[in-house]
């Protein structure tokens, strides 16, 4: 391939990939929200949910500028505006625009719909909101919109299939987690900025992720699948990947850096969905019941054991809330809201950040060693590869990051702008996470699953997650992790 094919192939991804379209609507909603700091209200409309009694409160303009729209004026332009960037990028990425607007729309009413019930007073209010409510008990289960929406998404994938059909075009788990990413990684600068010290500690105690998933996962579960299930080359690497590192992601990127057949990781995708759906509904709940004394183990943890990024970054939502909930109930003490969070996206980046290098690694494995025995010979691994590999997004989370952190650093006097703006786009950041939840469950067809004949492969993903996965991700969490607690509010 000539230098001008490459520019032009290079050229046509970065508006044709999943990948860098999260990128581009996360950096543009950061910037958005970044008009904050010079004084411009511009997100001010983005619908703010909020724990209710009364359903007419249960959302409101995030600004009060805005009021005059009320709850469902709202709604109404925050759909707009994501019907319209997101449908920009359907287009862009060849998917039927009409179609898939019209499923997405679908989908984020019932996004809406879960995260307004999640947030029923009775269900989500911690015990020093309840006065405000009058109610005398409440579960204090925050976050629980996110659990509604995946069982929602169970519910219809398994049950409705002309549903399912009709969604699926909407229905992009990857994209919504990953532009919901990018935006986080502002917040992430915003509380680097204000807790600098134990920010470092967090950053610096996320390079274990790496150790742990590419050093110890991967090769345990590749022998399981080889020596105990008899799996060929062929599908014990991508399982091992996907399985032990992040999910879809991982196993897609083994597959087509060693050249396996398309059906394998298409396979395992779809028993990677379908265990994140059982760890979204277990892990984080045991989290906060177990490790509420610890909660930066338990963040961490969560980023280490569940496989996928949706999966493990809501599961780190879920257990922040549940475990300041808590915490303020049992113990007396208000930890800063994200901090878990951060913990559990911080071991999630640093394994994203090299599955590229990783699926570099095996390709070039597999070239020399001709593992998947392929008849041709000619298999050669392209300079490229760790970039064609490397998860783009992780660039539009970084870039956040710093951006907000060193613009902080060098102007404290925009701190203050700097998090409101923050915060406005952090709520668009949470519908993307509803919307990913959502699409999990849609997708997550059990019964196809079973019919299509993947003992095997479930098999091998239960013995490794309830075996050794679970325990090794906590042992290691609680070396790096154990005594440091978020700062107080």
């Amino acid at each position: 391939m000539s230098g001008t094919q490459h520019i032009s192939q290079h050229r046509s991804s970065l508006l044709t990939s999943e990948d860098w379209w999260a990128v581009w609507l996360g950096l543009f909603i950061f910037l958005l929200g970044a008009g904050k700091v010079g004084g411009l209200d511009i997100l001010g409309w983005v619908a703010k949910f909020g724990i209710w009694t009364d359903v007419t409160k249960a959302v409101v303009p995030n600004s009060p500028a805005f009021a005059w729209l009320g709850g469902i004026g709202s709604l109404v332009a925050t759909y707009l505006f994501l019907v319209i960037i997101t449908s920009i990028g359907a287009y862009f990425m060849k998917a039927p625009v009409k179609r898939f607007a019209a499923g997405f729309t679908c989908i984020y009413a019932i996004t809406v719909i879960m995260n307004g019930l999640g947030n029923y007073a009775y269900l989500a209010a911690t015990p020093d909101k309840r006065d405000a409510f009058s109610i005398p008990w409440s579960l204090s289960l925050g976050e629980l919109g996110f659990v509604f929406a995946l069982v929602a998404g169970l519910i219809i994938g398994n049950f409705f299939p002309k549903a399912t059909q009709f969604l699926s075009t909407a229905a992009k788990p990857e994209w919504y987690i990953k532009t919901g990413i990018v935006i986080l990684g502002a917040n992430i600068g915003i509380q680097a900025i204000s807790a600098m010290n134990l920010a470092s500690t967090v950053i610096v105690r996320g390079l274990c992720a790496v150790v742990e998933a590419y050093l110890i996962y991967w090769p345990v579960v590749y022998i399981i699948a080889r020596k105990f299930f008899h799996f060929t080359p062929e599908w014990a690497a991508p399982m091992a990947s996907g399985i032990s590192i992040c999910g879809v992601a991982a196993a897609i990127a083994t597959g087509s850096a060693i050249r396996a057949r398309q059906i394998v990781p298409t396979i395992l995708a779809s028993v990677i969905i379908v265990f994140v759906a059982f760890e979204l509904l277990v892990l984080p709940f045991a989290a906060a019941y177990f490790l509420n004394g610890e909660p930066m183990v338990a963040g961490s943890w969560l980023g280490l054991v569940v496989k996928s990024d949706g999966g493990a970054v809501a599961s780190g939502a879920i257990a922040d809330s549940l475990i300041r909930s808590t915490a303020l109930s049992e113990y007396g003490v208000q930890y800063q809201e994200g901090w878990i969070l951060m913990a559990t996206t911080t071991s999630k980046v640093f394994i994203d950040i090299f599955i590229g290098v990783w699926a570099f690694i095996l390709a070039i494995v597999w070239s020399v060693y001709h593992l998947n025995q392929r008849k041709d010979g000619n298999f050669t691994v392209s300079k490229k590869e760790i970039w064609n590999r490397f998860p783009k997004f992780i660039i539009g989370f970084i870039g956040t990051l710093v951006v907000v952190f060193l613009a902080g650093y060098a102007f404290p006097d925009s701190v203050a702008a700097a998090k409101a703006g923050a915060g406005q786009s952090n709520l668009l950041r949470a519908i993307f996470f509803g919307l990913c939840f959502f699409s999990i469950g849609l997708v997550t067809n059990v019964r196809k699953l079973w019919h299509a004949g993947l003992g095997r492969v479930v098999g091998v993903y239960a013995i490794a997650l309830l075996g050794f996965i679970i325990w090794v991700g906590l042992g290691i969490s609680w070396l790096f992790y154990h005594g440091i607690t978020p700062p107080l509010v």
